[in-house]
């Protein structure tokens, strides 16, 4: 990935960077809000040898040697027990040297003796008893059998100090630190999330998938979902501009035609097929051309709903005979736009959709109007739009930005190539004014 790629991820995915961020902050308080607060204190204590001259070097260096093997003795249990015994505690010794740690100076013969505890006197108690029992330890220990004097010794030279403020929790380290990891945290998540995700953004997702181009794009409308129909905006909204873009396209379609048939489709449910082909039917009749909208979707029938027309009289009644073309027809609100509904949902679609009767119709249709534009039902869960498809000029695809994938509609394309049906475009819907919309979406159709 280069520089703009982050960048983009960075833009698109900023969300899961700030969440993990504010979660590691939150946890990271919690915890150190739960600590109980700990006290240190520090005695000091050095290490000579009682002698001078020549022998005061090898009593140095005598002294260097012997000061790490003192600083582990000043963890071990039996210092702890001496020291728990002189003060009388119930501590038990290992408990007692799990509060101790010993450090020596650099390049020196010092010992620092460390005790921590909730109570600031306890902490220095405990490291000022431990220092001494510590000095009378080594001497007993490096008095050699029948003298009186150890060739070594340790000298308290640093009493302990009452602690004023707890060395633990540390606040600002600790949500310091919490941010830190939480947002490396956050890119890692971020950045496999864009590896990962195969959902349409962009005019260059389409691309990596077919050369079909992009015939316009919408972007998302919060309400839209109480006023889908054009009809009902300013003739300046964008939705309204987005539209005519896509007519324009249209228009430039098999220009030698003079009666075209286009199916509009998606690949799965609830990426805005239906409205698309209703509004794009309206906007192509505002013009002056005499439109035929069928509703093809025998499965879930949008148009009769959006258009508030009879829904119970139309293509399915017109496929087996039961009425004729012109009887089934509809006029709609809206000049030079006429429907011809679903009808009654039949529980064979796709076999009535693929009949002779729906290949006449659509004949005589075309010696009636200048365009019909058709609603079909999504291409990956049934077979019918491929079926329709097949028999008109070509598809119109419609994809939800964010939702589709890349692979979705790869697949979409080639149930339409695979019975010779002709992909005429792409229309990206609810693309996100800023960053990404990622909002649901169920499939409801059944496989047939």
């Amino acid at each position: 990935m280069e520089l703009r790629d982050y960048v983009r991820v960075l833009r698109r995915r900023w969300r899961i960077i700030v969440s993990c961020v504010v979660l590691s902050l939150v946890a990271a308080t919690i915890v150190t809000f739960a600590m109980t607060p700990l006290y240190a204190s520090t005695a000091g204590l050095f290490v000579s040898t009682p002698t001078s001259g020549t022998e005061a070097y090898q009593g140095s260096l005598f002294s260097a040697q012997r000061i790490t093997s003192y600083a582990d003795l000043a963890t071990g249990q039996e210092l702890s027990r001496r020291v728990s015994q002189r003060l009388d505690l119930q501590t038990p010794p290992k408990e007692l040297s799990e509060q101790i740690t010993a450090t020596v100076v650099p390049e020196t013969v010092n010992l620092d003796i460390t005790v921590t505890d909730p109570d600031p006197e306890t902490a220095q108690l405990l490291a000022q008893t431990t220092a001494e029992e510590l000095t009378t330890f080594i001497d007993e220990l490096e008095t050699p059998r029948g003298q009186v004097n150890a060739p070594i010794k340790l000298t308290i030279v640093d009493a302990a100090s009452l602690p004023v403020e707890p060395v633990s929790p540390r606040p600002l380290r600790n949500l310091g630190l919490a941010g830190a990891l939480g947002l490396l945290l956050g890119l890692g998540l971020a950045v496999l999330r864009e590896l990962l995700d195969t959902s349409i953004t962009g005019p260059d997702d389409i691309a990596t998938v077919t050369s079909v181009p992009l015939m316009a794009g919408f972007h998302f409308d919060p309400g839209a979902g109480a006023h889908p129909l054009i009809t009902g905006l300013d003739s300046r909204a964008p939705r309204v501009e987005a539209f005519r873009v896509l007519r324009t396209n249209m228009q430039f379609v098999d220009v030698d035609n003079p009666s075209k048939v286009f199916a509009v489709t998606s690949s799965l449910p609830d990426e805005g097929k239906s409205t698309t082909a209703v509004n794009l039917a309206i906007m192509m009749a505002q013009v002056g051309q005499q439109v035929l909208l069928i509703d093809a979707d025998l499965r879930r029938p949008q148009v009769a709903k959006l258009l508030a027309l009879e829904a119970a009289v139309g293509l399915t009644t017109v496929l087996i005979g039961s009425v004729d073309f012109d009887e089934a027809l509809q006029p709609s609100p809206i000049e030079n736009l006429t429907v011809l509904t679903s009808g009654t949902v039949p529980p064979n679609p796709s076999e009535l959709l693929q009949s002779q009767a729906m290949h006449n119709l659509l004949k005589r249709g075309r010696q009636e109007f200048d365009v019909i534009v058709i609603d079909t039902p999504p291409l990956l869960p049934v077979t019918d739009a491929a079926l329709v498809a097949s028999d008109t000029d070509g598809a119109l695809i419609v994809v939800r930005h964010g939702r589709t994938t890349t692979d979705q509609l790869g697949h979409a394309i080639e149930r339409l190539e695979a019975v010779g049906a002709k992909p005429l475009g792409v229309v990206l819907n609810m693309m996100p004014v800023r960053g990404d919309s990622r909002a649901g979406y169920g499939y409801g159709y059944g496989y047939a």
